[in-house]
This record gives structure tokens, C-alpha cells and sequence, in this order.
């Protein structure tokens, strides 16, 4: 072997050995960025491990408050409603569902609890109902008098307080609205006692519900031609 080839082999020898250690510095370089990564997460997991359970919605909460007070403000330095430019933008539908909700949550329906709490939840929709008319209020009280619109324990009651017929039209109003609640409310019949008996028993009264459920609007023309006797 020549000393030029030697030389050139001993070259090659020293580049590769070079770019192997570049390699391995490399190496070393990502498995130590890799660590601290890894070592981040870990601590920034047990972070939120830490944190309260509706910490999340809490913040993402706080957020939306916080662009809400930004958006009132500058609606409010333009001379603009914010809530009717707000009212503006949300869809029909969606702002009847958020308004039900409302109402719901101040005065929800849990159902039949006592009747204490039935009465309760009957005077305060009554009471969040009533619109009181002060002019009517004022000529009332000019024509009772103070001693017998604000009667005391030794006031004599002399009848002389008439409704008005808005009061009574509110009244009747109000019974109907209540007569048709309770109609709403009543034991569900387990089945029509009209409807035409096809079971041999309650299962299998179940199962023909399931399959009028999904196959009736497919079956219907072919069961009214054999109840007339016209099938083919």
C-alpha cells in the first residue's frame, strides 16, 4: 500500500470518527432537551394537580367576564345599549333558551316537594307577576282615607274597597293559568284504552310500540287496507 492511500484511509477515518462524535454530541444535546421538557411537564402536571377541580371553568369564566365589562365599556363610551347590541347578534332561539334559564334558576321547578314549598314558589310567582298601579293606588287611598286604606287592629271594615276590572280580568287570568298548570300534571296512563289491543302481553306490547316507532309510517297505508279489507 502506497503512503498516499494510507494517508487517505487515516483521513476518512479521523472525518468519520468526527461526524460520529458530532452525532453523539447531538444526541446528547436532544435527550438532555428531552429531559427538561419531560421535567417541565411533570411539574406542570402536578401544578394542575394541585389546582381546585373547577379551576378550568372558573378561569375560562372569569375570562368571559372580563371581555364582557371590556365590551360594556366601550359600548358605553360610543353612547351605545350593549345588551340590545347584544340582543342583536344572538340568535332567536338561543336567546329564548338563555332567558328560560334565567327564570328557571330564580325560580326553579323541582316538583312536588310539600306543601309548604309548593305555597312559596306559588306567592313568589305571584309576587315577581304583580305590576302594581300607583295611580290607581293614589286615588284609592284619596277616596278610603288614610284610617281605612291602612287599617289597624281597632279599624272597622266597611266594604268600601272595589276592584278595578283590570285587578279582576289579572285574577281570572291568573286562575285559568293555574287550572291549566294542574291539568298538565296528572298520572300518565300506562296505555289508550282506545287504541286497538294486537299484544298477548306487556312485553310484547312494548316491543309493537318499538316497531310502530320506527316502521309505522312505512306499515300505515298497508294496516288501513287490511282494517277496510281492500288489501291485495
Amino acid at each position: 500500500m502506497s503512503e498516499a492511500a494510507s494517508s487517505s484511509c487515516v483521513s476518512d477515518a479521523a472525518k468519520r470518527l468526527e461526524e460520529q462524535k458530532a452525532r453523539l454530541r447531538s444526541l446528547h444535546t436532544r435527550r438532555n432537551e428531552s429531559r427538561k421538557q419531560n421535567h417541565q411537564e411533570v411539574v406542570e402536571e402536578d401544578r394542575r394537580d394541585k389546582l381546585p377541580k373547577n379551576y378550568e371553568a372558573k378561569r375560562q369564566r372569569q375570562e368571559w367576564e372580563l371581555e364582557e365589562l371590556e365590551k360594556r365599556k366601550e359600548a358605553e363610551e360610543k353612547g351605545q345599549d350593549y345588551d340590545r347590541l347584544k340582543n342583536m347578534q344572538t340568535q332567536a332561539d338561543i336567546a329564548e333558551k338563555i332567558d328560560g334559564s334565567k327564570r328557571r334558576k330564580k325560580n326553579p321547578d323541582t316538583g312536588f316537594a310539600d306543601y309548604e314549598a309548593m305555597t312559596m314558589r306559588q306567592y313568589q310567582r305571584l309576587t315577581t307577576s304583580l305590576k302594581p298601579d300607583m295611580r290607581n293606588y293614589s286615588e284609592m287611598r284619596q277616596v278610603m282615607g288614610d284610617e281605612q286604606f291602612y287599617p289597624s287592629s281597632n279599624t272597622l271594615i266597611q266594604g268600601n274597597h272595589y276592584p278595578t276590572d283590570s285587578s279582576i280580568d289579572r285574577l281570572v287570568g291568573d286562575i285559568e293559568k293555574q287550572a291549566t298548570k294542574r291539568d298538565q300534571y296528572h298520572r300518565r296512563r300506562m296505555f289508550d284504552p282506545e287504541a286497538n289491543i294486537d299484544y298477548i302481553n306487556e312485553r310484547n306490547r312494548k316491543f309493537n310500540q318499538k316497531l310502530d316507532r320506527f316502521y309505522n309510517q312505512y306499515t300505515e297505508d298497508v294496516k288501513q287496507d287490511l282494517e277496510r279489507g281492500t288489501a291485495v
